[in-house]
């Protein structure tokens, strides 16, 4: 119970972590975006102003200019005394001539001042110096010589952010009356139009908002807290009120440990079974005897803890991995260990896995020191991993496996255990249809995982040296080699040399379904019940398509070959073909 309730602690505060990094993860995002839409906003607000000063500057143009008034604002523009009728006299006043850019500087100083917005037409060529470009503005003009678009940016103004907008004047027709002395032709840009929009206030509208979303993020965040404590209480609860019944969940995890690999499922029974034959030959009692039976049941239980890719891998174990599996022993017992009513069995369980000559694991015990049941249990477990069919390795018979164990009295295995074991072992009589081989859909999948070639999707090389002698199950094998594929590579490269291999799976897929293997690089197997169709060659051949390759297609039959003896795929070539 206490190590649940850790557990639930553990549990408790991962949850909270999680919560809280999740909320704040959501707040970084939108307090991000809301900042990147003030930027929007002045965006638009540039676009805006610029639209609506080149709107004007347009109108001015299209009428040639306005005369106003001669006033101390509107003086006479000392950059147009080239023009004829600069200066006119109508009924007692002096009007003078206002071109696009002097009327446009003139409404954007107003502009600047009302609404803080600051606005400049300037050029590299100039015509009025107070038109001269700052820094940012040279840097402006340049870009929109090139790209001859907008050029948009955050940029520094007296040490304050604005949002600075850099708009193309394109030459007209009608801005040659001022400006064709200075070379421009219609078409050419003449300079720009610049729009400084402030950050500071869209920052601090920003900022506001962020604000209101972290209190409502907050609110959340209480009430996320407040769930979790309530769903911990639950779980107290549930465990305080089914605690009596975890019998029955331990056998729960046997059941999802048979869903998991029919093989492990059916050994752990078998196992149970053996254990408690030879526990009776040798005279122990009843209650014994059920004990190392429900011992034999439970005794692989801490696999459930086992990682998928080690647990039911259908190959061999590396050394890492077998070291893995060795843990299981220990999970076991923690896991039986949490419940009273699995005190009688726990060490059976903890210890089948220990040797008598002190060479097992996971305390190294030797002799007498290991209980004698989980003893039993131990040559129960190596009798039946003997005689069940591995992908990596044969079973032996039953007479085999006996001679296997006699070999070993004294050094594994209790010399008296033995001795009784060959009594009730000598006559068991094996399912021969115990194996590894996928016989699901589901375990297909699983060993999709293992022996799936990621190229192409066929079984790799690894399987097919795995199924070598059991080939005698099949009809035909047929045998598709691709000649001058190195120098195919060569030329083209791997990338194309892939796309070749996936067309050449694809078709044998399409064809044969399953039992399709890759192997050498560039060599492909086919297993089948069906007699081997003699258009695959010129399917293949109107797939690929090309001349560089000699498609090599070989098939045999294998109702006259005994494969049971060969041990690699080049033995099988030599054999077969």
């Amino acid at each position: 119970m206490q190590t649940k309730r850790h557990f639930l602690i553990v549990l408790s505060s991962f949850l909270h972590i999680g919560w809280t990094l999740l909320l704040l993860l959501l707040f970084g995002v939108i307090a991000e975006r809301i900042y990147t839409y003030a930027e929007y906003i002045a965006t638009q607000n540039a676009k805006t102003s610029v639209n609506k000063d080149l709107a004007y500057r347009t109108w001015v143009a299209s009428h040639g200019g306005v005369y106003v008034p001669v006033t101390p604002r509107t003086q006479p523009n000392p950059y147009l005394a080239n023009i004829k009728d600069r200066d006119i006299d109508l009924e007692g006043r002096t009007y003078t001539l206002m071109n696009p850019a002097y009327t446009l500087s003139q409404m954007m100083k107003d502009y600047s001042k009302l609404y803080g917005i600051k606005t400049h037409i300037t050029s590299k060529f100039l015509l009025n110096p107070k038109n001269k470009p700052d820094f940012w503005e040279t840097i402006a003009l340049d870009e929109i010589e090139k790209t001859r678009d907008q050029f948009i940016e955050v940029n520094e103004i007296d040490g304050s952010e604005y949002l600075r907008l850099m708009n193309p004047l394109i030459t007209k027709k009608s801005c040659l009356k001022c400006h064709a002395f200075q070379g421009y032709k219609v078409g050419d840009i003449r300079g720009g139009v610049s729009v400084s929009i402030p950050m500071k206030p869209l920052y601090r509208d920003a900022f506001k908002n962020s604000m209101l979303v972290a209190v409502a993020f907050l609110i959340i965040w209480i009430l996320g807290l407040l769930v979790i404590r309530i769903f911990r209480k639950k779980i107290e609860n549930f465990i305080e009120k089914h605690d009596a019944l975890y019998e029955e969940y331990i056998y729960g995890f046997v059941n999802i440990l048979e869903k998991r690999d029919t093989y492990t499922a059916g050994h752990s029974a078998r196992v149970a079974r053996y254990s408690k034959l030879i526990a009776q030959e040798m005279g122990f009692t009843e209650d014994d005897c059920k004990r190392v039976h429900k011992a034999g049941m439970l005794h692989d239980i801490g696999k459930i803890a086992i990682p998928d890719n080690v647990f039911l891998k259908p190959s061999k174990l590396s050394q890492n991995e077998y070291k893995l599996i060795q843990e299981h022993v220990s999970i076991s017992y923690e896991m039986l260990n949490d419940v009273t009513i699995f005190d009688d069995i726990k060490e059976i369980v903890r210890d089948h896995h220990e040797h008598y000559d002190g060479s097992g694991y996971p305390r190294g015990l030797q002799g007498e020191d290991t209980p004698m049941l989980a003893q039993i249990l131990s040559l129960a477990d190596a009798f039946d991993a003997m005689t069940t069919d591995r992908i990596y390795k044969g079973r032996k018979t039953v007479q085999e496996a006996v001679v296997e164990i006699s070999k070993f009295a004294g050094k594994q295995f209790n010399p008296l255990i033995v001795k009784s074991s060959i009594k009730v072992l000598k006559d068991i009589i094996i399912d021969t249809d115990i194996h590894q081989n996928p016989s699901s859909l589901l375990e297909e999948e699983r060993f999709s995982y293992f022996y799936k070639d990621s190229l192409t999707g066929v079984y790799n090389e690894q399987y097919l040296q795995a199924r070598v002698s059991t080939l005698r199950k099949f009809h035909s094998v047929i045998w598709i080699s691709l000649g001058d594929f190195h120098y195919y590579n060569k030329k083209y490269g791997w990338k194309h040399g892939n796309q070749v291999l996936e067309s050449v799976a694809a078709t044998l897929l399409e064809q044969y379904k399953t039992d399709v293997y890759r192997f050498y690089g560039d060599n492909f197997l086919i297993m089948t019940d069906e007699t081997p169709s003699c258009d695959i060659q010129k399917e293949l051949e109107n797939v690929l398509k090309i001349d560089e390759l000699i498609l090599h297609v070989k098939s045999a039959t294998l109702e006259s070959i005994d494969t049971k003896e060969i041990k690699s795929i080049d033995e099988l070539l030599t054999e077969i073909f």
